[in-house]
């Protein structure tokens, strides 16, 4: 699963789109309830101008209520990687803004990036939850962009301790190669 190929043919295709789906719950479904259902949207986005840079998502996704889901794999350390989540989470954002009167409601935009390195080594977990906070009192201040890092190296659950659907997604991603039947 951590080939562009390999990931796109897990989770990218209409054939494959439950799974996706299962996967995005797993995620996110303690905080945000059940997604009921996906469709894929136009991965590529360019920038306004002929010299802008553009931006090509692994999977995106818009659910029927409107939220947006980047989901990308990332095989090799990058080095600037959460500035482009970031550079990334901009485009279905800005894609929510509607010419002439607009009350700037947006939709909330889930940036959810499977990593096959570790992300920070001073850290021993391996799921990040990043969202925007008021620095001074660590309530939320608004839901409206988030991102989930998960780290595999670090997840080291065997087969037995596996409990939640996540920890069963990771299990199996981890060792989707060595299995001989999911």
């Amino acid at each position: 699963p951590f080939t562009d190929f390999g990931f796109k043919k897990l989770f990218g295709e209409e054939a494959t789109k439950d799974l996706l789906l299962d996967f995005i719950n797993a995620v996110l479904e303690p905080e945000t309830g059940p997604v009921a259902s996906v469709e894929f949207s136009r991965n590529e986005h360019l920038g306004a101008g002929k010299m802008d840079r553009k931006v090509v998502f692994d999977i995106y996704c818009v659910a029927e209520s409107g939220e947006r889901f980047i989901v990308e794999m990332q095989k090799a350390f990058q080095l600037n990687l959460r500035d482009r989540s970031l550079f990334y989470a901009t485009y279905p954002l800005q894609e929510q803004g509607k010419r002439g009167d607009w009350d700037y409601s947006l939709h909330a935009v889930y940036c959810i990036s499977i990593l096959d390195f570790v992300l920070d080594p001073d850290d021993d977990r391996y799921l990040h939850r990043v969202g925007l906070l008021d620095r001074e009192t660590g309530r939320v201040f608004s839901d409206k962009l988030q991102f989930v890092y998960v780290e595999i190296p670090k997840f080291d659950k065997g087969e037995g301790e596996v409990e939640t659907k996540f920890e069963k997604w990771l299990y199996v991603l981890k060792h989707l190669e060595f299995l001989e039947r999911l």
